[in-house]
């Protein structure tokens, strides 16, 4: 691990996460310093290690979310692996996985199996539907999460087809709040010295940030689905086209839209008596945007961020990958960070967006190579001597 002052160094994990939801969690920990130990089945690892983009064999995907990580493979048929894994979960402060409910517990080494080797164990699971309810074994991927965690339902055309978010957010959303989960049972061990198990699910995440989709219909008996770009329960708040593209303009009370109207030369607009209330524009939007429509069209998308920039109306241009990876924003920001792979060489991959006052800046050690700190886990963590080692290699456990 590179010399950086960290706020979680010290925080030990045994890491049995694939794919992108619990990768994704524990490399926000090791970002942070914690010391990950990432647990792969013996010759294949992660799925993620044949995901694209692939270069030189190695997997841009996998050498994003495993950064910062150790990577021990294990044969987890063999009891001598089960038994390594419960002596490093006596090292562990935290194991995370996101396997099917279940899975863990048949290979003896679930929550219960390494509670009893490590009391204070936190133990964290993310699965798509989690460790209860009726849907629990049911097999997930992001895009399922979409569609039962209803993204899918809210996102397209009125009248179109249902879309997912690009990125996999349900994914995503399961990691970080098995993240924020985890600090938080850290605090409670801290208070009281008991672990716990935790237990996340994508399809509760999702569910979860559907803002103000849900009680609209527990609220007023109105169950809202698909509308674009618009916004719920304001306006002008959608995309609107330019000359050479579309901007994204957001206006969420009377101050903004009065903003918007002086800069756009329209400050009629502010004497109809059908747009003088943030409601009431949303209620007339379809005659409204036409009006903030006519003026982008006149304008590049350039030319109408400037103008709406300057009169400080919520606007923003529609920035693709090409944009966002030379974005003076996310420069400034280092959200943008070269790492030098053993094989790749450097690339370049995103940043952490956490930023803290009393640590230094971020700094970033290259994803593992399939099973390349075997033998230093087992030495210099477990203690095991060059002869125990080779008799294990020689069983082929590792």
């Amino acid at each position: 691990m590179a010399d950086c002052k960290k706020p979680l160094q010290g925080l030990k994990v045994l890491d049995f996460t694939r794919v992108y939801s619990g990768p994704y969690c524990t490399m926000m920990m090791g970002d942070l310093g914690a010391d990950i130990i990432k647990v792969e089945r013996k010759g294949v690892g992660d799925d993620t290690h044949y995901f694209g983009p692939m270069k030189n064999d190695e997997s841009g995907y996998f050498t994003y979310f495993n950064r910062n990580k150790k990577s021990l493979s294990l044969d987890l048929k063999a009891p001598e692996s089960i038994e390594i894994i419960k002596e490093l979960a006596e090292w562990a402060d935290i194991v995370v996985e996101n396997f099917s409910p279940g899975v863990m517990d048949r290979l003896g080494i679930g929550y219960e199996d390494l509670k009893e080797r490590n009391p204070k164990i936190i133990y964290g699971s993310i699965s798509g539907f989690g460790q209860t309810g009726p849907y629990r074994k049911k097999p997930a991927y992001d895009i399922v999460c979409q569609a039962m965690g209803g993204f899918m339902a809210l996102t397209g055309e009125k009248d179109g087809k249902p879309y997912k978010v690009g990125p996999s957010v349900a994914d995503a959303l399961a990691g970080i709040h098995m993240a924020f989960a985890i600090m938080a049972a850290v605090h409670h061990r801290e208070e009281t010295g008991e672990g716990q198990f935790i237990d996340v699910a994508m399809m509760d995440t999702a569910f979860s940030v559907l803002e103000n989709f849900v009680v609209t219909k527990t609220l007023n008996g109105e169950a809202p689905t698909r509308n674009g770009n618009a916004n719920l329960g304001s306006a002008p708040f959608n995309t609107f086209r330019t000359k050479d593209g579309y901007v994204a303009i957001a206006c969420a009370n009377n101050g903004l839209f009065t903003k918007l109207a002086k800069a756009i030369d329209r400050e009629d607009l502010l004497d109809v008596p059908e747009y003088a209330e943030n409601n009431l524009r949303k209620e007339h939007e379809d005659t409204l945007n036409p009006e903030i429509e006519k003026w982008t069209m006149e304008r590049t998308a350039e030319e109408a961020v400037e103008i709406l920039d300057a009169a400080k109306v919520p606007v923003g241009p529609i920035l693709g990958i090409d944009d966002l990876v030379k974005d003076p924003q996310l420069k400034a920001r280092n959200m943008l960070v070269d790492i030098d792979h053993p094989v790749l060489g450097k690339v370049a991959y995103p940043g952490n967006p956490l930023k803290f006052s009393e640590t230094s800046e971020l700094c970033f050690d290259p994803a593992p190579l399939l099973g390349q700190h075997n033998e230093y886990i087992l030495k210099e963590i477990l203690g095991l001597d060059e002869d125990k080692i080779q008799q294990l290699k020689e069983k082929e456990i590792f």
